[in-house]
């Protein structure tokens, strides 16, 4: 006679059958090909936001622009170009980034950049239609 009753036994198949799927899913991972696991990246140059607490996206170069987006840590995204405006903790390097309607910019200080990123040859400012999103109160930029 076993020692568990109807429900525990259960709950035993179904923890081993999950674990089963997991380790099933984890031999699939493993065998991606490299070329996959880059996939996700963007394309050259782009940035990896370095700070942990994330990194507001703001409408210009400066912290005294409006916040529009929000970069959590380790997300990464494609760069245009940079300028030299404001200095944020000893560095005044921004970043324009690329893909959007309207000028995004982000503080260098807490970006990794990948490739070489170009100076911008001018800058243009956005419309002011952007919807501004809430603040982070403990994000970088």
């Amino acid at each position: 006679m076993s020692m568990l009753n109807a429900p525990a036994l259960h709950r035993l198949r179904r923890t081993a059958g999950g674990l089963a799927g997991a380790l099933a899913m984890g031999g699939v991972l493993f065998a991606a090909t490299p070329a996959q696991a880059l996939a996700a990246q963007p394309a050259q140059p782009y940035g990896t936001v370095t700070s942990p607490a994330g990194l507001n996206v703001r409408q210009f170069p400066s912290t005294d622009s409006s916040v529009v987006s929000f970069l959590g840590y380790g997300q990464q995204v494609g760069l245009t170009c940079k300028v030299r405006a404001q200095n944020v903790d000893g560095n005044t390097v921004w970043y324009l980034m690329r893909g959007s309607s309207h000028e995004r910019w982000i503080s260098a200080r807490y970006v990794a950049n990948t490739g070489t990123v170009p100076y911008c040859n001018s800058v243009l400012s956005s419309a002011a239609t952007a919807q501004v999103q809430g603040q982070h109160p403990n994000a970088k930029g």
